[in-house]
């Protein structure tokens, strides 16, 4: 593996010792096969960040820790290291820590592991349970400040939350399809990755509440614990449209849309409205073709731009004090579509 890192730079970047990355780069026996592709990436993560910032000068070390489906977390890692080269005054340098379907026991170690090696920071998506939140408080209170990312952790210590107002945009999910069907009689399907996810769960309470104002004799049928994967959603979507001939409108809080419009072809059943949430390239195809009708967005780039300025305040590099910032919602369509 050729490379132009000191050793000491990418057994930081990896978060193992030097002499593990010494062994994996001369290919000596006794490293794990996990851990040879842990050192890899991290020459891969300098490659792309060296082509953006200086790796001298003060530098700020950012952990991401996501339990997200992988084409979500592709997003982030982008959205991140495009605004690199336009952080100032210091440079941020980014570890991932990138898992689908990720149990809670595991994240909450990956967790005390970030705080027991050193981080400037933790950019976190996870499930809002007791054991997340101990372990955020934990981190926090060795010095390292906790931002969450889409979905929250209230009852933490996190110094702020990043993203979209969820209960909002579930709103605005809501009058869409409570328009777009005003001809029909159509059930709407309404389906979650998991129940903890806080962000997921105030996109539904919004739904439902803006659903009950405005379309009060809409039946809405819940499907939850997909975790935004295909080959979840279309089982479960599959099951609920044999049992309800009703169904033929989606508002996809969760994911997994290719999974969900594969069921809805083999019923030879049509989706009369469909609205999703983020600009991933799964969802920018099926708008193109007119399988989405809408998606909910908003700019990742300036959420990570925020969470990044957030790291630098907490530790002096920039004026003023660490607060929420929400995120604007975009309705996009296939006419209005954002460039990458």
């Amino acid at each position: 593996m050729p490379h132009p890192y000191p050793v000491r730079e990418i057994a930081r970047q990896a978060g193992v010792s030097e002499a593990t990355v010494d062994r994996v780069l001369h290919k000596r026996p006794g490293v794990r096969a996990g851990t040879v592709l842990q050192v890899e990436q991290a020459i891969a993560d300098l490659d792309r960040q060296r082509t953006q910032l200086r790796l001298s000068g003060r530098t700020f070390m950012v952990d991401v820790v996501m339990d997200t489906p992988n084409r979500f977390s592709r997003l982030v890692r982008e959205s991140l290291e495009a605004e690199l080269p336009g952080l100032r005054p210091a440079a941020i340098r980014a570890r991932f820590h990138l898992k689908e379907g990720w149990p809670v026991d595991d994240l909450v170690a990956t967790l005390d592991s970030v705080a027991a090696k050193g981080s400037h920071g933790v950019i976190l998506k996870a499930p809002d349970t007791p054991a997340v939140a101990a372990a955020i408080d934990r981190v926090t209170a060795a010095g390292v400040p906790v931002l969450t990312l889409v979905t929250d952790v209230p009852a933490s210590n996190r110094i702020a939350y990043v993203g979209m107002d969820n209960r909002a945009a579930g709103s605005t999910a809501a009058y869409l399809v409570s328009q777009w069907l005003r001809q029909s009689d159509a059930a709407v399907l309404v389906m979650t990755s998991r129940n903890f996810f806080r962000g997921e769960e105030e996109r539904e309470m919004g739904f439902r509440a803006a659903m009950r104002a405005r379309d009060p004799g809409r039946r809405i049928v819940e499907i939850s614990d997909t975790d935004g994967l295909d080959d979840t959603s279309r089982v479960l979507v599959a099951a609920e449209l044999q049992r309800g001939q009703d169904v033929r409108a989606v508002y996809s809080i969760g994911g997994g849309n290719s999974g969900v419009i594969d069921a809805f072809s083999a019923a030879g059943r049509e989706c009369e409205v469909f609205v999703g949430h983020d600009l991933a390239q799964e969802n920018r195809a099926l708008l193109h073709t007119g399988h989405l009708t809408a998606v909910l967005h908003h700019d990742l780039r300036e959420d990570m731009r925020h969470a990044a300025r957030s790291i630098m305040t907490f530790h002096g590099a920039l004026p003023g004090s660490v607060r929420t910032v929400r995120s604007k919602i975009d309705v996009i369509t296939p006419h209005n579509m954002p460039g990458r």
